[in-house]
């Protein structure tokens, strides 16, 4: 949502309250570390925070310390007006950031201040006075400044609890509280073995809807099912992705085994809508279907009609059942070294796969840019896909 459309943090028009106008804007540009309403959401914000204080940074190394050291600390990633509008004393210091000066710095009253690459101190021992009017869930005083300063600046904040032992991490509205590595860990393997049965099992819906395309025996089910299992594991390996950036350089492994999982599937459930999105009684643009299909509940998810309604198809008595014909992008990005201008070509041109699976080899090269050698790549490969795709069925 574009920041002009946004609401200063007492609720009202930025151009009706008494806080500065420069306090509610904020930058179109500038560092990671930093919100912007036209391009950063705070979601996005609070990865890009995670990646950096994650094990193996500098900042988490100073973290760490000052946890075990049981001092408590308050810290803002980012400085410039703003943050300096709402600092009170302390002294600025202007020095290039350590793990072991941060954690030094933090034994004093007040909180710290640090530019937003996280590269230099800008300021230490300064008391944040915030917007009283600014609305917050906590009750501690450092934990309840920490999130009216984020929400006031737009810049992440870092409260470490002496009493309860813990980092939390406030962006905008939200709330997260930075865990050690065994946790996250843990976690991380268990969605990674879902991971791998709900692969599994995609593999096999994918096999037989690619057998099904050859004999032209589709139907919406087979395309629900399909489309269901993409998205389960879709969202599946975007939570281990988030488990990844928390873990560092912990978690290089669990990356590895994550791309070795998902390899070639980015661009599955895009393929599959393309397939049959036209197909459907309403028929919509992929980008709304796809955008339809990835806001499902996780119940709903779970309904295959519901999957089917959200790409356009109506559920209405035995319309599960109903046949459907693929176009054939799916199958034709499969054949080695065919760029993607050429398969949309032949896709327009032909229509259907099946009307594709039986062209001469004349009749492909008269499709724009499809020469001898390309049409016979086509010929052949879309063969050999056709004959593992049945064995694989019936086999």
């Amino acid at each position: 949502m574009p920041w002009a459309e946004r609401r200063c943090p007492t609720g009202c028009a930025c151009s009706k309250c008494a806080t500065s106008s420069r306090r509610c804007a904020r930058s179109q540009s500038g560092p990671s570390l930093r919100l912007s309403g036209v391009e950063r959401s705070d979601e996005v914000l609070l990865r890009d925070t995670l990646a950096a204080v994650a094990p193996g940074t500098q900042l988490r190394d100073a973290l760490e310390r000052i946890l075990r050291g049981r001092t408590g600390a308050l810290i803002v990633l980012g400085d410039d007006k703003v943050v300096d509008d709402l600092s009170t004393g302390g002294f600025p210091i202007d020095i290039e950031f350590s793990a072991t000066r941060l954690r030094e710095l933090a034994k004093m009253d007040g909180a710290i201040v640090v530019d937003r690459d996280v590269s230099r101190i800008v300021r230490a021992a300064t008391q944040l006075v915030p917007d009283s009017n600014i609305p917050t869930r906590e009750s501690g005083t450092r934990h309840r400044t920490a999130e009216r300063v984020a929400k006031q600046t737009g810049f992440p904040v870092i409260s470490v609890s002496q009493s309860m032992h813990i980092i939390a991490l406030y962006i905008g509205n939200l709330r997260h509280v930075i865990e050690g590595s065994d946790a996250i860990m843990s976690r991380a393997n268990q969605a990674l073995q879902t991971l791998e049965r709900y692969k599994s099992r995609l593999d096999d819906v994918t096999g037989t809807l690619s057998a099904l395309e050859i004999e032209d025996l589709v139907t919406v089910r087979d395309v629900a099912a399909v489309l269901q299992r993409l998205e389960m594991v879709r969202r599946i390996s975007d939570e281990i992705s988030e488990y990844v950036v928390e873990l560092g350089t912990d978690g290089r492994l669990m990356s590895l085994q994550l791309d070795e999982l998902i390899d070639g599937l980015s661009d599955d459930r895009e393929l599959v809508v393309r397939d049959y999105v036209e197909s459907a009684r309403d028929p919509l643009s992929v980008e709304d279907a796809l955008g339809r299909l990835g806001s499902l509940s996780s119940n709903e998810l779970l309904d295959l009609t519901a999957g089917t309604r959200a790409i356009g198809f109506p559920v209405v008595g035995e319309s599960l059942d109903a046949s459907v014909t693929p176009r054939g992008y799916r199958l034709l990005t499969k054949v080695p070294r065919l760029p993607g201008a050429i398969v949309d070509r032949l896709i327009d041109h032909f229509g259907t796969l099946q009307k594709l699976l039986a062209a001469d080899f004349n009749e492909l090269m008269r499709v724009e840019g499809v020469g001898e050698s390309r049409a016979r790549a086509v010929r052949e490969g879309l063969s050999r896909l056709a004959e593992s795709s049945i064995l694989e069925r019936y086999v």
